[in-house]
């Protein structure tokens, strides 16, 4: 449409050069003016196209005044890299950006080609893999797919253990595809231990200024809008965990089992924590005072020697070893700083080239105070010894109970861990500080871990298929309280598998109880202690294919929870051997079945 005189404010030598400039323009240059206006008026200033101004004009602006964009994705398992996701599109939003945050199974693909600033959060699972909700988005960006992005800016932040072989791998391979694709990286990856706190910090800080360097808009109003929901949230965190009172801790295996599984009920009265069914619990253990005085006697030191933690704060070296610094887990990079301070050259002959695979087998197997011994580490120094361990990790475990059951409380399902190896008796860090030191009465330093990955459907009446044995069954007992609460109407299938019926049925009265009332539809068992033939809860679901691809065809959400190295896998495996033997698939059919579930939230799992 033209400019007329008669229907605009200009005179006719004016419209003339409007009418011949506007059909000319590309979006991005009407978006571009449209924005220099707006701008202009807001300052009170006339300034010409060219930029001439007169002298008494304000200088026009040299950013454009449209707001920048900016695109978050995060890849999680257990929720950190949503949590640092959500602070940076709150960082950035701060600034007047417009951001768009998503999961990277929520995101279409084929809008990355239309993506400015791209911004990559991303945690590395098991031996260098993507999560479960990046796995797509992973496969389509490493494919022929994936398009050219030369316009587009980007950084990533990747969190990993480097007690692993491929520490950050994930966050890795997206910098590096990103690089190839013609992205251009506006900050540096910054990969993460799992004390990841303090340089996830320094990258979200450098991603901000990054964008404030370009970005426009009113940042004070978005400032104002969410400051106005921020009294809602508890003031306890990953960083400032509450110290909540242990209420209860029973052992749930009977008699003559081989297991101890401790069943903790925490007060979470005046925290203000909220959790969801499906969410986990982090708890900040000691280590186990054993293990403390045996490692302070092999290297010589002095238990009330003064040492600093990672903030400058003096501590006893005792209570420094007990409570802050971690000591069961090595890590090659660990090895390496201690080398540098050993007199011996045994321990400089581990990290030799062609000791790779003796280095990895003696880092998964023991622990500091085995390094101290098997490699004469007696008398060094304390102070320079501490200064390079990393800090005590919280662990995270899948909560049991809901809040609509017991409200102001959060229950923890946790099977504790102890063994023999190499000479002497191990213990699971947090395991069995709940299970030998954490009585009623005691104090836990613990926060709330979100998982958006493992929920409940929107839908009440969704059927569900819940595989969990062992403790695994913790979020399905969580689901249950919470259903039945609610007084939700979908059906409801339990699979639990453990070793014996008569001592290690977790939560059996609760689950008969559910059965019997109708909250709880099916339940299937696998004892595999009790049968000739060991039988696991895969074989059960194989056993049952025919109504469990029914209620997959009817649209049922299959959760899976427990032990990822194994269990995971055959589960998995199972639930392909079902597609092909009663949908008529081919393996491949089956597979993309499967990733359809997993993209369309049918198919999730808390695994570990």
């Amino acid at each position: 449409m033209e400019l007329q005189v008669t229907n605009s404010p200009f005179n006719q030598e004016q419209v003339e050069l409007l009418n011949r400039l506007l059909p000319s323009l590309t979006e991005a240059q009407r978006s571009w003016l449209s924005g220099y206006m707006a701008a202009l008026q807001f300052q009170g200033a006339v300034v010409g196209l060219t930029g001439a101004a007169p002298a008494a004009s304000v200088q026009a602006p040299s950013a454009p005044a449209v707001p920048q964009e900016a695109t978050i994705l995060f890849g999680s398992q257990t929720g950190n890299s949503s949590g640092l996701a959500k602070k940076l599109s709150k960082k950035l939003t701060d600034q007047g950006v417009q951001v768009t945050l998503s999961s990277m199974s929520d995101f279409k693909p084929n809008n990355l080609k239309k993506v400015q600033n791209l911004f990559i959060i991303v945690s590395t699972h098991g031996e260098g893999e993507p999560p479960d909700n990046a796995v797509s988005f992973y496969e389509f960006l490493h494919s022929k797919r994936a398009p050219q992005l030369e316009g587009t800016r980007f950084s990533v932040l990747a969190l990993g253990d480097t007690s692993y072989e491929f520490f950050c791998q994930t966050g890795k391979d997206f910098d590096k595809r990103l690089e190839e694709l013609g992205a251009r990286r506006v900050a540096d990856r910054v990969d993460c231990d799992v004390d990841f706190e303090q340089p996830a910090a320094g990258w979200l800080e450098a991603v901000a200024k990054a964008m404030g360097e370009t970005s426009g808009g009113t940042a004070a109003a978005a400032t104002t809008a969410t400051a106005a929901t921020a009294g809602a949230e508890s003031e306890y965190s990953r960083s400032n965990p509450f110290h909540a009172e242990v209420l209860e801790n029973l052992n749930l295996n009977g008699r003559g089992s081989e297991k101890e599984t401790r069943h903790v009920e925490i007060s979470l009265e005046g925290s203000n924590l909220q959790y969801e069914p499906g969410d986990s619990i982090g708890i900040y253990p000691e280590n186990d005072p054993r293990l403390v005085d045996e490692l302070i006697a092999a290297a010589g030191w002095n238990a009330d020697e003064t040492v600093s933690d990672k903030n400058g704060e003096s501590l006893k070296l005792r209570d420094a070893l007990l409570r802050y610094y971690e000591i069961t887990v090595l890590t090659k990079p660990l090895i390496e700083q201690v080398s540098k301070l050993a007199a011996t050259s045994d321990l400089r002959k581990l990290l030799e080239p062609g000791s790779e695979q003796e280095l990895k087998a003696y880092i998964k197997s023991r622990d500091l105070l085995d390094l101290v011994q098997d490699y004469g580490l007696k008398g060094v120094p304390a102070g320079d010894f501490v200064s390079l361990l990393r800090k005590i990790p919280p662990r995270l475990y899948s909560i049991s109970s809901s809040p609509k059951a017991t409200p102001d409380e959060v229950h923890v399902t946790v099977r504790a861990v102890r063994y023999e190896a190499n000479g002497r008796e191990r213990y699971g860090v947090c395991s069995v500080h709940l299970a030998e030191r954490a009585e009623p009465g005691a104090q836990l330093p613990v926060f709330v871990q979100h998982n958006p990955n493992f929920k409940l459907p929107e839908n009440p009446e969704t059927p569900i298929i819940m595989i969990g044995p062992g403790t695994g069954a913790a979020p399905f007992r969580a689901f249950m309280m919470d259903k039945e609460e609610s007084g939700a109407e979908g059906k409801t299938w339990m699979f639990f598998g453990d070793q014996r019926f008569r001592t290690d049925f977790l939560y059996q009265t609760e689950w008969q109880r559910w059965l019997k009332d109708g909250v709880l539809t099916r339940m299937d068992v696998a004892f595999s202690r009790d049968t000739d033939q060991k039988v696991y809860v895969q074989h059960r679901m194989l056993e049952k294919a025919r109504d469990l691809y029914e209620w997959l065809q009817e649209g049922a959400v299959v959760y899976v929870c427990g032990d990822e190295s194994r269990m995971a896998h055959d589960v998995h495996a199972a639930l392909i051997t079902i597609l092909k033997q009663e949908g008529g698939m081919n393996d491949e059919q089956a597979a993309e079945y499967l990733a359809r579930m997993q993209q369309d939230k049918r198919y999730q799992r808390d695994v570990y």
